[in-house]
């Protein structure tokens, strides 16, 4: 099939998509799985393999967001029932007041999500955001999209995420300037994406009053119960954040190989570390306060219901991805954009856009832009390496859609409809793709 006919076909898929599930109201699974099967169909896959490749694809986004959302979900309900949260909140509230909430949960998004994923730390502060919202009386888009907009953009922007990571390494980048680079341009397009848009937004979209998940991760207030310090609730929070953090210094710490190192490596393994913090919190907010294991059994029960339809949802856009890489999709995207005669920042934060967009995922945008790339910056001298690794990681987080899990863990979190959440998480997403580069390319004609 001709490349420009297989890009159209992709395109119409995604609008598709999105039509299906904004407008005509289809439950989005059943869109996104129909709209995959009709793309590899007509892009001349072989129907044997279709079923196939999207089984892979969801398995594949499962085996990580699987794992991350159960156990993240029994951590915030243990913070939930014990209190913790609710100390969280208060003392954030203390700190910063009510009038200035948003810029101290960008500042903890932004400074927890340093080491980890953004599915983890999201699922770390959630019951932060739902406690500092109910306490302040403020709109959860106030509270939330700060969080998140803090959260992202150290995924995307800044090592040791995985994909900068790689990045630095294909570009042969020096890892200590890429990360004060990433710091001295994130900070400000947080700023810009977080707090700033939300006060704008946030007037301008109305939540339903009721949040299912909400309801499972806020425990009912008690004016006499006695909460846990601040102290051992960072704990526990901060615990799996500390160990992944650890882990990717490994190497640093110990000699390779050694049986030190590869303990290390294994307990900063994100579903090892985030098994440690919810143990950490059955253990410090749940035994040592008294809870009964019964108790603490139906909360890590009750508390899984709700994020199931939000874990298929991530699967189906997995799926969707391996049907764009199979049916040779990302291949086509990938030549449009070599082909075109940018400057080699530009291309690299354009072809992260479209791969981002196809895939919806940043990381497989991130790793496939970055190695595609690599050998053209390397013989190209006079462009930064370190501001590539940014103006890469800046293009994998645009325009967030239906096929990115992102996208649904912040729709049914923040109990939205898709075209609030398009209005809200998509742009914030935008925002922080096209401010960061406006900045790479600032930055670019002072440091060279």
């Amino acid at each position: 099939m001709p490349q420009t006919i297989l890009l159209l076909v992709a395109v119409a898929a995604v609008v598709s998509m999105v039509v299906l599930i904004a407008r005509f109201k289809v439950n989005p699974f059943i869109a996104i799985f129909g709209s995959s099967l009709a793309l590899a169909l007509v892009a001349g896959m072989p129907a044997a393999d279709v079923v196939k490749s999207f089984e892979a694809g969801v398995g594949g986004a499962l085996g990580h967001i699987a794992i991350i959302i159960a156990l993240g979900t029994m951590l915030g309900k243990m913070l939930a029932e014990s209190g913790g949260a609710e100390q969280i909140a208060n003392t954030l509230i203390g700190l910063f007041g009510a009038r200035n909430i948003h810029w101290a949960m960008m500042l903890i998004g932004f400074i927890v999500g340093l080491p980890v994923f953004f599915e983890v730390g999201f699922v770390l502060l959630i019951p932060i955001a739902f406690n500092v919202a109910r306490q302040t009386g403020a709109s959860l888009l106030i509270v939330g999209l700060p969080m998140v907009a803090g959260l992202s953009v150290v995924h995307g922007l800044i090592p040791p995420h995985p994909a900068a990571l790689l990045a630095v390494q294909a570009y042969q980048a020096d890892i200590g300037k890429t990360i004060l680079y990433g710091v001295a341009i994130g900070l400000p397009v947080a700023t810009l994406a977080g707090p700033l848009f939300a006060m704008f937004i946030a007037p301008r979209i109305v939540l339903p009053a009721e949040n299912p998940i909400a309801a499972t991760l806020v425990a009912t207030q008690d004016p006499d119960r006695r909460l846990p310090g601040f102290g051992v609730t960072m704990l526990v929070v901060l615990l799996p954040v500390i160990l992944m953090l650890a882990g990717s210094w490994a190497d640093l710490i110990f000699a390779a190989k050694t049986p030190a190192n590869i303990a290390l490596r294994f307990l900063g393994n994100t579903d090892i570390a985030l098994l440690c913090g919810a143990v950490a919190s059955f253990i410090l907010l749940g035994a040592m306060r008294g809870v009964s294991a019964s108790a603490m059994l139906k909360f890590s029960n009750d508390c899984l219901a709700p994020t199931a339809a939000i874990t298929l949802l991530v699967g189906a856009g997995g799926g969707f991805g391996r049907i764009l890489i199979d049916s040779g999709v990302s291949k086509v995207i990938v030549d449009l954009a070599v082909s075109a005669n940018v400057p080699l920042l530009l291309l690299a934060w354009l072809l992260a856009a479209l791969m981002r967009i196809a895939t919806g995922s940043a990381t497989v945008a991130m790793t496939t832009a970055a190695n595609i790339v690599a050998p053209i910056a390397l013989k190209s001298p006079g462009t930064s390496v370190e501001l590539l690794v940014i103006a890469t990681g800046a293009g994998a987080l645009i325009l967030s859609h239906v096929n990115d899990g992102g996208f649904w863990l912040v729709k049914e979190y923040f109990n939205m409809t898709v075209p609030q959440t398009f209005r809200t998480w998509t742009i914030v997403e935008t925002i922080i793709s096209v401010a960061a580069l406006i900045l790479v390319l600032l930055a670019s004609a002072v440091v060279g």
